[in-house]
């Protein structure tokens, strides 16, 4: 299963506070299945990538390093300030191995996402000699997730968030899944381009779509088969969801 080359590494963001779980324990920690959900994600990018794992931390730093380090051989980054998904990444940058040339970026709080996945967009993204590629999805309900605009090429423009999409574009089923694969050299490029263009002063790492394209790279998309893979969780009633559908899958492979 793994990659064969050893120049792709996962960065992986478990930085949040994951307020609307409404708990004292860091949202990463939350179990399914008796595992705290983390572990599936690290044990999935491990199964791609091996040991080239960076793990952003930030809330409840040292407990989650703690639990971690006692099942996954991680690289950690500590996010001191939560500045964004796109200054997490950044964190984490420095922590790569210089040999490493494309990166991966999955989300701590996504535990249902398959290898078999991550290996179709990290072999679409080499194939195409990309810059930058991003798992897309078709969702039927697409609330509050960021849609994807296409030009009349079918070539990806950006990614518009719920909160900024007009009612036209929350019509628009197809949606970032949120994880990416790039070169490693136009995520430092693009980061460096996302300005503290709000209030709360982050750096979005959507907005690397963007600037990229302004920037004349090869952006792409590759689609994801099954919705429930690319689940977030952010409130008790989702993890409920992943639940069940872990426990189905569990049932299934034993």
């Amino acid at each position: 299963m793994k990659y064969v080359d050893n120049d792709v590494a996962a960065i992986v963001l478990a930085a949040g506070l994951g307020t609307r779980m409404r708990s004292q324990t860091a949202k990463v920690l939350h179990k399914i299945s008796g595992r705290p959900m983390i572990l599936y994600v690290l044990e999935t990018a491990r199964k791609v990538v091996g040991d080239n794992v960076v793990l952003v931390i930030g809330h409840q730093a040292e407990k989650v390093r703690q639990i971690v380090s006692r099942h996954a051989m991680v690289t950690y980054a500590v996010q001191e300030k939560q500045l964004g998904t796109g200054h997490a990444v950044l964190t984490a940058l420095p922590h790569l191995k210089p040999s490493i040339r494309q990166v991966l970026i999955l989300y701590g709080d996504v535990p249902l996402l398959m290898p078999q996945t991550i290996l179709k967009l990290l072999d679409d993204h080499i194939t195409f000699r990309r810059d930058i590629s991003l798992l897309g999805v078709e969702l039927s309900n697409p609330y509050g997730y960021g849609r994807l605009l296409f030009d009349e090429n079918g070539h990806l423009l950006k990614v518009v968030e719920e909160t900024d999409a007009t009612e036209h574009q929350r019509q628009i089923k197809t949606i970032n899944a949120g994880i990416y694969c790039a070169k490693k050299e136009s995520l430092h490029a693009t980061l460096h381009q996302t300005g503290m263009r709000n209030a709360q002063g982050e750096r979005y790492l959507t907005d690397i779509i963007e600037f990229g394209n302004k920037m004349g790279m090869n952006i792409g998309v590759v689609f994801a088969k099954d919705s429930e893979e690319i689940i977030g969780i952010n409130t008790l009633e989702e993890l409920e969801k992943v639940e069940t559908i872990m426990q189905k899958r569990l049932s299934k492979s034993s």
